[in-house]
């Protein structure tokens, strides 16, 4: 199985008037349907927004990229775990991955954030054997892997 890195984008007005913008990963069915990748993982960043839910600190707003770049690195080197969806809006940033195995992963993200000081991030891990948050991630794009 080979990952590629083929994204969609979205933007998509809130009731309340700010935005989110939605990055979702495509070309990742076989990865879905080996059934391997049953648990999913969100990181949760949360930022001051400015007033449309945006990064308001253009160096919290690159950190927040460079820590992503990175964690996306480490964790899809051996495909430990796969980020299908970044969700950036209403002064929080939101990176779902599928994963393998959930002891792993926190290894690993303890190992690659041990050089930054603490950051305003907050992970949750959830049993989803059939990926249902990649699927209603795709129905945004209005296809079905």
């Amino acid at each position: 199985m080979t990952l590629t890195d083929n994204w969609f984008t979205a933007l998509s007005e809130n009731e309340d008037g700010t935005y989110t913008f939605i990055s979702g990963r495509t070309n990742i069915e076989e990865f879905v349907k080996s059934h391997k990748l049953r648990e999913r993982l969100e990181i949760i960043w949360n930022y001051k927004a400015d007033d449309k839910g945006l990064p308001a600190d253009d160096a919290e707003a690159q950190l927040m990229e460079e820590v992503g770049d990175l964690l996306r690195s480490v964790m899809e080197k051996d495909k430990l775990a796969i980020v299908t969806g970044i969700y950036t809006g209403q002064g929080k940033r939101e990176t779902n991955f599928i994963c393998r195995n959930i002891a792993a992963f926190g290894n690993r993200l303890n190992d690659a954030l041990s050089k930054y000081p603490q950051l305003p991030i907050v992970v949750n891990a959830y049993d989803d054997p059939d990926n249902e948050e990649y699927r209603e991630l795709l129905e945004l794009k209005g296809e079905e892997d």
